[in-house]
């Protein structure tokens, strides 16, 4: 049996929390659950505070997986040690990590929706961006995942091109689910397309991948299509990506359709 590559701490029950904990448990790892909440309200009992000094004290690990606002409070909160302390933010950096003397951060470009799903999506060629101490290519290793150092003048781009692919897409997606409803096309058919779609930026970068009637400059039938839309809302989002669209292929957008 492969020796295992260390005790973690994971605090934070969440969404990320428990599929860190899973993942790294199903790597070998030595995982310890412990929930933020407690830490961050101040309202964790005595027994329990000694309880995680004990754990902190043992572990290789201790990962912060809460919201970036709970980072700092969560970082002072726990004792000291000789584990590396890591946070799972995108965009923030390791200030935030201050009171401990070695810090790094661990985000994965991947979408956690829930633990189990999360959890297998790390163990799947994870892309993670990390910054800080050396052992973070080991931890990814560990997890079968690609590193990627994102310096930290970079988080912030980084973590919002992030947003742009997973939320983003997300809301133009919610778009599409409405007006397949409508019409009465089954909106299965979009994801397909919208599969094909990404295969192709993937092989052939964006510009060359984009059709359509903006790709076109066909300001007809883009006119026909903000017409057609039934809301104020879906013609908003409709024109700002159609206007991009546009100027990625190299064309001057009218006025009425680049604008608010």
């Amino acid at each position: 049996m492969n020796e295992s590559p260390g005790r973690c701490v994971v605090v934070g029950t969440g969404r990320a929390g428990a599929a860190f904990s899973r993942a790294l448990a199903a790597t070998g790892w030595v995982v310890t659950s412990v929930p933020a909440r407690p830490i961050t309200a101040n309202t964790a009992s005595q027994k329990e505070l000694t309880e995680l000094a004990e754990q902190v004290a043992l572990a290789d690990v201790v990962l912060i997986a809460v919201s970036d606002t709970a980072i700092e409070t969560v970082a002072a909160a726990l004792p000291g040690s000789s584990a590396l302390y890591l946070h799972a933010s995108g965009a923030s950096g390791l200030d935030l990590l201050a009171p401990h003397q070695r810090v790094g951060s661990l985000h994965p470009l991947m979408s956690l929706p829930d633990a189990e799903t999360g959890a297998r999506r790390l163990l799947d060629h994870c892309t993670f961006a990390i910054d800080g101490d050396p052992l973070l290519r080991d931890i990814v290793e560990s997890l079968g995942g690609q590193a990627v150092e994102v310096a930290p003048s970079q988080r912030v781009a980084y973590h919002a091109a992030a947003t742009i692919a997973a939320n983003h897409l997300t809301a133009l997606c919610a778009q599409i689910e409405r007006l397949a409803e409508e019409v009465g096309v089954p909106v299965a058919a979009y994801w397909s397309m919208m599969s094909n779609t990404l295969d192709n930026v993937a092989a052939r970068g964006a510009a060359d991948a984009l059709t359509g009637p903006a790709a076109r400059a066909d300001w007809v039938t883009i006119r026909a299509h903000l017409a057609a839309l039934p809301s104020d809302d879906d013609r908003r989002l409709y024109r700002a990506c159609c206007a991009a669209a546009a100027r990625l292929a190299g064309h001057q957008v009218p006025a009425d359709i680049d604008g608010p």
